[in-house]
């Protein structure tokens, strides 16, 4: 059984999976596509697993693709991040707006992205590996980065100093320039 919350923007979900303990350590489900499609009503089809590994203070995003979007289920199976996502559809009521939460291995929590957003996190500890479910392939062609610290975004990101971005995540466009979703 899942336990699912909507978050302020209606079509992201945080998921919460059953999880059995015992004197040996854990088990659960960290994917089941009958129980996600039951208890979300969301009927996808993931294409693609996709594996990071970060050191503290990496921030990645915020990314997206304007051909092809993918929609992600996010989880950290080692260390914590700081997850976020925007939405990047010009025709919705919470076109601009963000959402974001805490991932870790201790809590492990999930968090679906439909396409559409775009997507990036911060890792919090001194390591993270983050694993995630796509419904399209990556498709560099079609790949942008919005700037990690728009001003229009205003994200809070939990930074105690500069983070460490790649050559991408540097000179990603502004949020009122990218190229979104009508």
């Amino acid at each position: 059984m899942l336990a699912i919350h909507q978050t302020r923007i209606s079509e992201v979900f945080l998921i919460k999976q059953k999880i059995f303990h015992d004197e040996r350590g854990f088990f659960y489900e960290s994917y089941n596509q009958q129980k996600f499609v039951q208890e979300t009503g969301i009927n996808v089809n993931f294409i693609q697993d996709n594996h990071s590994y970060s050191k503290q203070n990496v921030l990645r995003g915020l990314h997206y693709q304007i051909n092809k979007p993918q929609g992600k289920l996010i989880r950290v199976i080692q260390g914590k991040i700081f997850d976020v996502a925007v939405d990047i559809r010009k025709s919705s009521s919470t076109f601009g707006q963000w959402v974001s939460y805490e991932l870790s291995c201790e809590n492990k929590l999930q968090l679906w992205i439909p396409p559409g957003f775009a997507h990036g996190f911060l890792a919090l500890s001194e390591v993270a590996e983050v694993v995630y479910k796509t419904t399209e392939y990556y498709y560099p062609q079609g790949e942008r980065t919005i700037l990690w610290n728009d001003p229009d975004l205003a994200i809070e990101w939990p930074l105690s100093s500069s983070p460490i971005l790649s050559a991408k995540d540097q000179t990603g466009q502004l949020f009122r320039m990218a190229e979104v979703f009508l």
